[in-house]
């Protein structure tokens, strides 16, 4: 006899390990190097916001696993150019990674209040 397992805690059902954690101010999710994404604590992984910031990332984590995409704590680089993360709106829909991922989701609308980082 089977059993059906439920999710596991802190797993997106697309597999991917979805962590709450204070982002700061106006940063509503982050997507890591290790497959993992930061979502705001104050933002809840079920409604429309929290839905739309982990399709997101899920276009960032997407990118890096292509090798697209890669970050440090100076640069941002894409594909192959190095973009300063010190003269950079980060989550600006122009950046080349962003606008493929604003493309591939819902979340189309320019960010007023922030940024979905990386």
């Amino acid at each position: 006899m089977g059993f059906k397992m439920k999710g596991l805690p802190g797993f997106h059902e697309s597999g991917t390990p979805i962590f709450h954690k204070d982002l700061g101010s106006n940063i509503v999710a982050e997507a890591n190097k290790d497959g993992s994404i930061f979502l705001d604590k104050a933002v809840d992984k079920s409604s429309k916001l929290g839905k739309e910031a982990i399709a997101h990332e899920n276009v960032h984590i997407d990118q890096m696993k292509r090798g697209d995409l890669d970050y440090d704590d100076s640069f941002v680089y894409w594909k192959d150019k190095k973009y300063s993360r010190g003269k950079m709106k980060e989550g600006a829909e122009d950046l080349p990674w962003e606008k493929e991922a604003y493309d591939k989701t819902s979340n189309r609308r320019k960010r007023r209040n922030g940024k979905r980082r990386r």
